[in-house]
């Protein structure tokens, strides 16, 4: 479930929305009967654009003028909020990993610093025997 912004928030009336969007209203009622944008109603069943809104009506007539078909905004739009998701998913792993990375040194550095009083340092070419001696019957 998506996290409510300020760019979420119901301000405007169709006609401010088509204005800002540079839409005729009509084109966001079919939008909306597309699926393409989904502003809030009011008690009263008025529809609500909110800022979010307005961009994604912007994002279509970039697209549309690029000669896109709605069908091809439809699938693209689609894309990029699955393009969207991922990078939030890619972050979130990101974070994770970075932080586990982390936890591991931190406990890497704990067991050397505890097995450093048990280490007895050698003089070079000395050989030790280390394990049980073998036993001849």
């Amino acid at each position: 479930m998506m996290r409510r912004t300020h760019d979420d928030t119901p301000l405007f009336m169709i006609s401010v929305a088509a204005e800002l969007s540079g839409m005729h209203p009509q084109t966001l009622r079919l939008y909306e009967r597309r699926g393409l944008v989904t502003p809030q109603r009011t008690a009263g069943h008025t529809r609500r654009y909110s800022q979010r809104d307005v961009q994604r009506l912007q994002r279509i007539q970039e697209l549309t003028e690029l000669g896109l078909n709605l069908v091809g905004v439809e699938y693209l739009l689609a894309m990029e909020e699955q393009l969207a998701e991922m990078q939030r998913r890619v972050e979130t792993l990101e974070q994770r990993l970075e932080l586990a990375a982390e936890t591991l040194r931190c406990e890497v550095e704990r067991v050397e610093r505890a097995h450093r009083a048990e280490l007895v340092p050698l003089c070079r070419g000395q050989v030790v025997h280390i394990g049980r001696r073998r036993r001849h019957v």
